[in-house]
């Protein structure tokens, strides 16, 4: 602004005294007005503080508590109900020591081993032994809008997976095998199999993971891992007294019922619940959940009455696993109508295993581990490959390649089949060596439930 030049030099500078105030007062008004938009938009460049969503804390620990729903009373009853009455407490007792016991060595050592930190491609380390500088405070799995979720809750589900896997793998020589020698080798098998895969596949620094192996829920980590220890088991325990020419038909349809349905229940805690978040991927999941299973247990039973010229409450129950198991790789990439063709591929293959494999090879998987754990997960990691795809409905990138990912696929069965199938026939060895695998004869023969546990499931 021009200052007049006729003015005496007193009134000038009072003059120049009261611009100089407006201009401050200008000024100010200026910056209280714009101060809220600086502030504002340095939030918004500044990056977000990590935060819980309590809805996701909330459904992270209802899918831990249905995984375990799916062990116990789930696992247990399916599998007390396929073997003969002597021997359902064995099962039951069984399934419920090895949860127990793999909850508390998660806790000492095997939650470090898993997920530790490390930068190990086949470990994470000994840095969280005993849960080491875990607090309320600390935080896992970090999600894309800044949403993290309390280290705990992460620890209690996966410790979940690694308290089903094992207990799978009784199935296959259920009726013959020490109780001792089951817990023993248990906790020496998650020690050098569960937590250096589970570490492979689902860790950052795994090297399954770095593949780019697709496993959302436990494919390989679970299904494949526990389905080839299964087999080297029942290679290594033998067949049961009187295989081939005694009648050993499940002693309870009705409990097999149950705890199939039990481990379709809690399966959506296993399979929606690895979303880790309580967003749309999650519901995805349990919509796979829910149409592969049902398409595995219509396939099934329609291979049944085709060639037996009937269907069976076994064979229903058997393809419901199946689709379970072959969904878990899956879920959370593959679209609905991928998922019911994984459905209905799966129940033949596993029929197939079931009902002609094992009997060719002579191998006496009592519960059919491999068989539908094991090929089902299998057919269902490279299933993944192939329906991940966009033009099967799936979620992968307009680019995805369906012969490159199937590749990584293959390579992260043969991972899994190879370190699982070498280490746990060690493992046996050294059992057998300890404390032997096999109860005796007279044992064998009168029941594991009164030999071993000193009681039976039903009186007369």
């Amino acid at each position: 602004m021009k200052i007049p030049t006729g003015l005496a030099p007193l009134a000038r500078t009072a003059l120049l005294g009261t611009l100089a105030l407006g201009a401050l007062g200008t000024l100010a008004a200026f910056a209280q007005e714009t101060a809220p938009a600086a502030a504002d938009a340095a939030a918004a460049a500044a990056p977000a503080a990590p935060t819980v969503d309590k809805g996701d804390v909330a459904w992270m620990m209802t899918s831990s508590a249905l995984v375990l729903f799916m062990t116990i009373p789930g696992l247990a009853l399916f599998y007390g109900g396929l073997v003969r009455a002597k021997n359902m407490l064995s099962v039951l007792m069984q399934c419920t020591m090895i949860a127990s016991v793999v909850m508390i060595v998660w806790v000492l050592w095997g939650y470090s081993m898993a997920f530790g930190g490390g930068t190990s491609p086949f470990w994470g380390g000994l840095g969280k032994m005993f849960l080491a500088g875990v607090t309320l405070e600390t935080t896992s799995a970090t999600f894309t809008d800044g949403v993290v979720l309390p280290e705990y809750v992460f620890i209690v589900f996966q410790m979940t997976f690694a308290a089903i896997t094992p207990a799978l793998i009784i199935g296959a020589f259920a009726e013959r095998i020490k109780f001792s020698a089951v817990i023993l080798f248990v906790v020496l098998w998650v020690t050098f199999v569960y937590f250096p895969i589970a570490h492979m596949v689902w860790d950052g620094a795994g090297y399954i993971f770095n593949l780019g192996a697709i496993d959302f829920a436990g494919g390989t980590v679970v299904h494949i891992n526990a389905g080839i220890a299964a087999l080297v088991g029942c290679l290594f325990v033998g067949k049961r007294l009187g295989y081939g020419k005694e009648n050993m038909a499940p002693h309870s349809m009705t409990l097999t019922m149950v705890g199939a349905a039990m481990l379709w229940v809690g399966w959506f805690g296993f399979n929606a619940g690895s979303n880790l978040e309580a967003t749309a991927g999650a519901t995805l999941a349990m919509m796979n959940t829910f149409v592969a299973t049902a398409a595995a247990v219509l396939s099934w039973s329609a291979v049944e009455a085709l060639i037996r010229g009937k269907s069976s409450m076994l064979g229903a129950a058997s393809g419901m696993v199946a689709g379970l198991v072959a969904i878990t790789p899956a879920c959370g990439t593959i679209g609905p109508v991928g998922a019911i063709i994984l459905g209905i591929v799966v129940s033949p293959v596993c029929y197939f295993f079931v009902s002609t494999v094992k009997g060719k090879f002579g191998y006496d998987d009592s519960l059919d581990v491999f068989g539908i754990h094991g090929v089902g997960g299998i057919l269902g990691a490279l299933g993944t490959g192939i329906l991940t795809a966009p033009m099967f409905g799936g979620t992968g990138a307009e680019d995805f390649s369906i012969g490159s990912q199937l590749w990584i696929q293959f390579l992260a069965v043969v991972i899994t089949v190879l370190w699982s199938g070498i280490i746990s026939a060690i493992l046996y060895k050294v059992v057998d060596m300890i404390i032997g695998l096999r109860p005796t004869v007279e044992a064998e023969q009168q029941g594991l439930d009164i030999t071993s546990h000193g009681e039976v499931a039903y009186h007369t």
